[in-house]
């Protein structure tokens, strides 16, 4: 019997596809799984999902459910974390205040003023799980759902022995993307991907050993298919690959679209556009979280389905041995992507079987796509130390150095912004951090 912990696991529907994944391989079937969740009333709700779920496939799975943590993790062989930390008035601010200073984020959780101060509310509570874990379940493995994927990930590898992966579904959407765009089947578009979350480049694309990147700079000039993807097929034609990360996230990394009006203007109508903060946006974005929130377990296909999501897949691989080879984010300690920094965090292909997770050499990546990658490891590394340091310098030089901050404001405006998301946010950052002084000072 498997034994697998959630951890955060109110977020129902999307524990509720991971259960699901779990208990569609015969040889996980009967896993113990232990929901934990400082909700409540959420996690009653997971807990009476997942019965539902084990009582319709005829499956001889366990389900408990509690509040405290480190019984959750007691004994536990795999811990999925999908925690969120300081809830929607944080990612408001994160939104708000730099947008006051001309910073206009679409997502803002993996880098830019949101990523990073994402990172350093969450960044506390994650370490906390993991130096649980190396008490109650030392040899466990984690994945990790939690964004920012690199920066968490990071903090991970400096600061603890535990195994861990980041799970990220951005390679397979992309592929699907790509694959639609071309007009082939999905199953049939083979790729060899590396980078960085977010930022990972398909550095081969084929069907039957066919190249389909000249299919793609064909499909790029059409009208209605570029309106689809702009700041991708942007970044293909002027990088010269595409890209995994949605065109209205990699707007954010990248200092060319969102600082510009006529760009802006030109781009209205688009993905790209209708991600561009405003008051429409994020009131959409309370009432869905406010809607997934109020959903009863019995509005929730109950069945058991495997969805696209990796972590049954990679538990099922250690389990039985079977091979398999997946894009994980992980430490480039051991040289995956040469070219890039070795304490990076890279998202590379992954071999999984009964030996672990164990990640494939890529050697070096194109000089221009390890550049555009570099600007972003930068300011994750800044981000980590800050958030391990407690160093409000380290912050500062972080968000100065992000490519999207750096466009749009000046250096004294960039102070004067990290200093009101720090006032704003106190509540759910580290006292350290907030009180602490910088050199300029």
């Amino acid at each position: 019997m498997v034994e697998i912990s959630f951890i955060g696991a109110g977020s129902m529907v999307f524990a509720k596809n991971l259960i699901g994944d779990i208990l569609s391989y015969p040889a996980l079937e009967n896993s113990s799984i232990t929901l934990m969740d400082i909700d409540e009333h959420r996690l009653k709700q997971t807990k009476q999902a997942a019965q539902m779920m084990i009582e319709n496939g005829g499956v001889e799975a366990t389900v408990d459910a509690t509040t405290d943590r480190q019984e959750a993790l007691e004994g536990s062989d795999y811990v999925l974390n999908m925690i969120n930390v300081g809830g929607t008035e944080s990612f408001e601010n994160e939104i708000r205040i730099p947008e006051q200073y001309g910073v206009k984020q679409a997502i803002g959780d993996t880098l830019g003023p949101g990523g990073i101060f994402r990172g350093l509310r969450t960044i506390p509570t994650i370490l906390d799980i993991a130096n649980d874990m190396e008490k109650r379940c030392p040899d466990a493995l984690l994945l990790n759902y939690t964004n920012p994927m690199a920066i968490i990930c990071w903090a991970l590898e400096e600061e603890t022995n535990i195994d861990y992966a980041g799970l990220c579904h951005s390679v397979p959407h992309t592929a699907e993307a790509i694959a639609s765009y071309v007009g082939v089947d999905v199953t049939d578009l083979s790729y060899w991907v590396a980078g960085i979350n977010h930022m990972a480049w398909f550095l081969e694309a084929e069907v039957n050993g066919r190249d389909v990147y000249p299919d793609l700079h064909n499909r790029m000039n059409d009208p209605d298919v570029y309106k689809q993807d702009t700041v991708r097929f942007e970044i293909l034609r002027h990088f010269g690959a595409f890209v995994t990360e949605s065109s209205h996230h990699m707007s954010e990394y990248v200092p060319y679209f969102r600082t510009e009006p006529a760009t802006i203007e030109a781009m209205t109508g688009t993905n790209y556009a209708e991600r561009m903060p405003n008051a429409t946006y994020l009131e959409g974005w309370k009432e869905r979280s406010s809607e997934r929130d109020r959903m009863s377990f019995d509005e929730v296909d109950l069945q058991i389905e495997r969805s696209e999501e990796y972590a049954a897949r990679i538990i099922h691989s250690i389990e039985t041995g079977q091979p398999r080879r997946l894009n994980l984010n992980v430490s480039n300690n051991e040289g995956a992507i040469s070219n890039l920094a070795n304490d990076a965090c890279v998202e590379v292909p992954c071999l999984i079987d009964d030996r672990g997770v164990n990640s494939c050499s890529v050697g070096e990546l194109p000089p221009q796509l390890a550049a555009l990658d570099r600007t972003n490891i930068d300011v994750q590394r800044l981000a980590v130390k800050a958030a391990l340091d407690h160093d409000q310098d380290a912050l500062r030089q972080a968000i100065k150095l992000d490519p999207l901050t750096a466009a749009a404001c000046t250096l004294d405006e960039i102070d004067a912004m990290v200093s009101d998301l720090l006032e704003a946010n106190a509540a759910s950052l580290p006292d350290r951090l907030v009180s602490g002084t910088h050199s300029r000072c």
